[in-house]
Formats: C-alpha cells, structure tokens, sequence
C-alpha cells in the first residue's frame, strides 16, 4: 500500500463564492500504474460552464487516510467530487470512509438496490442461474448500493450502477468513461445558478531570458494597484523542438481575472516589462 497523499492547489478564481474540489483515491495513481484523467476532465467540464477548479487532492486506498481527507472536505463547505474506491473489492473504502466522516453508517439503498437487480437481469441473458439475486455472488454485487444513510444516487449511464451524493460531496467511480458523464449530470441537475457568473479571462506574453526575481516587484505592484487581478509567471528552460523564442529561456507572464479589470492592467504590466528592458513577444492563439 502507498501511505502517502498529494496535494495539488490550483490558483483559480473562486467563482459566486463557491469552490470546486476533487479527490481522487486510488493506489495506482500514485503508484503510477495508472495515470490521472479525472482532474483534466474536471477543469473542462467546470469551465464549460464558466467555473473552474479551486483544489485537488491524490488520496491512497487507505481507509485512515480517506476517512481525514473527507472529514476535511466535508467541513470546508467546498463542491467536491471524489473519484474511486466505492466498489466492492477489499480495497474499495471510500463509502465506509465517507460514512465514518459524517459519524454515520452506510445501508442499501433502495434505489441503488434496484439499479443493481436490473443490471444483474440484464448481464443474466437469461440464465436463471445468473439472474438469482440471492446468489452470494449477485448478494455481494448490492454492496456497491450501500451508501452513507442520507445520500442521493448519482446516475450512471454506463452500467447503471449509480454513485452517490451527500453534502455536497459527489462520489464517482474511478473509471474515467464513467466518471465524467456522471460528474457532468452532478453540475448541470445541482449547480446551475452557477454557471457563467464571473466573466474570466487571462492574459499572458513571453519575455525571453526573464528572470522571476528582478519580474516579482513588478508582479507584486500589479497586483497592489489593480485589486482583483492576479499575476502569473510560467518560466521554462526552454524547449528546442517549438523553436523561436519558445527554444531559449524564458517566462510566460500574464495576468487573470475578471475580463473587465483586465486591460489596465495589462498596459501596466507590459510597460513595466519593458521598462524593465526586457523584449516581448506576443502569444499568437
């Protein structure tokens, strides 16, 4: 087992003062058997819909370390979506973790219990044998509808196996061609009064052999003088197969925030590049 959990933050609006965050639980992750793909997923699913990603969390299958995580989460307030784990596998935690974060427990759930029947009829083809429910087998397929008392069922049009829902928290298989319909069913029923509030934008130019150092003053009295905006540096050794400007040393440097704070902004911070000495050179779209 990998006992260890990593964190990454993500600088991004905080959009109708709400944030959006994900967990994702699984030791392939982190083991790097397996790579990642709710997180992009997620970012594209939110900024269709003019939100984005406030945080994001790799959690291993450990029951201690899912359990803090949740209780965590379930405190912040935030929209989380928490991907894998709420099988029914010996290392699938996640529904008793999140149950033991409320201080509850998990029960079938009715629904679930007959989304879980169908599927199995269906996979039966017939086969009597196949269609008993009170096979162990098919008894042990309705541990994937015990939800912590309280939740509501999030559909999945995969296999009609469902996840669940409960205090904003919006669990989803690991799988990806599950999750990410699952996810985008979760915002477009429970958040829409959200959607497109803030009118975002950023903004970013190349300023070759830029130093971070001798740019923060700079970035830092942006920031001071124009409340809202915020300035970012993405420096790179350069990289020789795009060529250009892009094979040296450099710094991509901008700004976001809402679109209409932006272009003074913008006039300030590609002055006082200049002023600085330093070329730039526009990022062609």
């Amino acid at each position: 087992m990998v006992d260890v959990t990593k964190v990454v933050e993500i600088d991004m609006p905080n959009t109708a003062q709400r944030r959006f965050g994900l967990i994702v639980i699984g030791d392939e992750i982190l083991s790097g058997r397996r790579q990642d793909k709710h997180m992009a997923t997620l970012i594209e699913l939110l900024n269709e819909r003019g939100l984005s990603l406030a945080w994001a969390k790799y959690v291993a299958d450990d029951s201690a370390q899912i359990t803090a995580t949740l209780k965590e989460s379930f405190a912040s307030g935030d929209v989380v979506f928490s991907t894998g784990g709420i099988g029914a596998t010996p290392d699938d935690h996640t529904r008793q973790c999140a149950a033991l974060a409320l201080g509850t427990t998990i029960a079938l759930h009715p629904t679930a219990q007959e989304l879980i029947a169908g599927r199995i009829q269906t996979m039966a083809e017939g086969d009597p044998i196949k269609a008993d429910l009170k096979t162990p087998e098919n008894q042990h397929r309705f541990k994937m509808g015990e939800f912590p008392i309280g939740s509501d069922i999030i559909p999945n049009p995969y296999n009609q196996i469902p996840g669940f829902r409960i205090k904003e928290h919006h669990f989803v298989p690991g799988f990806p061609v599950m999750a990410a319909p699952m996810m985008a069913w979760c915002l477009d029923t429970h958040y829409q009064d959200l959607f497109h509030q803030e009118n975002w934008a950023e903004q970013s130019f190349i300023v070759p052999k830029g130093i971070e150092s001798t740019l923060t003053p700079l970035m830092e009295r942006i920031e001071a003088n124009f409340p809202g905006v915020k300035v970012f540096s993405l420096p790179s050794v350069g990289d020789a197969k795009k060529g250009g400007v892009y094979a040296q040393r450099h710094i991509e440097l901008g700004i976001k925030g809402n679109a209409d704070l932006l272009a003074s902004a913008w006039i300030a911070l590609r002055t006082g590049t200049q002023e600085l000495g330093y070329e730039i050179h526009d990022i062609n779209s």
